[in-house]
């Protein structure tokens, strides 16, 4: 997805970000300051990580008041620390307050995505294999949390369904077999996207394998099951592992020299950063 359709799509997705906030109207906001009053704000980092989504925080002000400026101390992927003052936003104060619990949002999911990310692909450093991704990402978010995968270190798996054929059960099971979902899959789309087949046997490694397979996903296999999977395929097809994998048990997955890990966790269970807006202040 090149940068101009990234940024036509995340600001649309932002902007429902901002309807779901503010349906009517922000009434404590209102409450408090009737009128436009010019405000600075600090954006303050409050725990150790990778920061990702600095644009997108941004732009969460920007598409409420164009004229709102925001001054960054640091980028995405840089490591920040507790106490940090990442940035200064100057706007309305009415913005700045409206705004403030979306833009949040996006960049505490965000850079806690990247933060984990780091921390797995650390663990694969010096090794062959490539961590990637999954689609196991929150509706209406995945542009954002792909990106920040990105940032930490990690690579992106297919980003939806019209970016490459992987066969999993149920494909295999309404097709019959694999070897009928092989074939099939290549007649829809020869030569444009690589197959891949999901397997849990060693029979279903040596069907896939037969049935020309560009890609054999490892699902949940034990280790033992994995090595004598990968010791099977010979190089006849690219490997990659998958299922429950986490920076907890990625570690004892490295010898195995699988070209690929996938890990649903990078996304769906990593820990938010803690980042904070503080000393809000009018101005003039």
């Amino acid at each position: 997805m090149n940068q101009i359709t990234m940024k036509l799509n995340a600001d649309k997705l932002i902007m429902m970000a901002l309807q779901e906030d503010i349906t009517s109207e922000d009434v404590s906001t209102n409450a408090v300051m009737p009128k436009a009053q010019k405000g600075k704000v600090d954006l303050i980092c409050k725990q150790d990580g990778i920061i990702a989504g600095l644009d997108v925080y941004a732009r969460v002000f920007t598409l409420l008041d164009d004229s709102t400026e925001v001054e960054f101390f640091c980028k995405d992927g840089d490591e920040v620390k507790v106490g940090q003052l990442m940035g200064i936003v100057t706007g309305d104060i009415r913005v700045l307050l409206s705004g403030e619990r979306v833009a949040l949002n996006y960049l505490q999911r965000m850079s806690g995505i990247a933060t984990y990310t780091h921390e797995v692909a650390e663990l694969l450093k010096g090794s062959k294999t490539t961590l990637l991704d999954t689609r196991k990402t929150t509706p209406n978010c995945r542009i954002f949390e792909k990106y920040a995968v990105r940032v930490g270190g990690g690579s992106n798996h297919r980003y939806n369904l019209s970016d490459g054929v992987l066969l999993k059960d149920n494909h295999i099971g309404a097709a019959g077999s694999i070897t009928n979902a092989v074939r099939m899959a290549k007649e829809y789309a020869p030569f444009v996207r690589k197959i891949e087949v999901e397997v849990e046997t060693l029979d279903q490694v040596k069907e896939a394998v037969e049935a020309g397979a560009d890609i054999i996903m490892l699902d949940n296999m034990t280790t033992d099951q994995m090595r004598a999977a990968i010791d099977l395929i010979d190089g006849r097809a690219e490997t990659e592992c998958s299922g429950n994998v986490t920076k907890e048990n990625i570690e004892s997955l490295i010898s195995l020299g699988v070209d690929y890990i996938s890990s649903g966790a990078l996304t769906h269970s990593s820990p938010i950063m803690d980042i904070s807006m503080k000393n809000l202040h009018a101005e003039g």
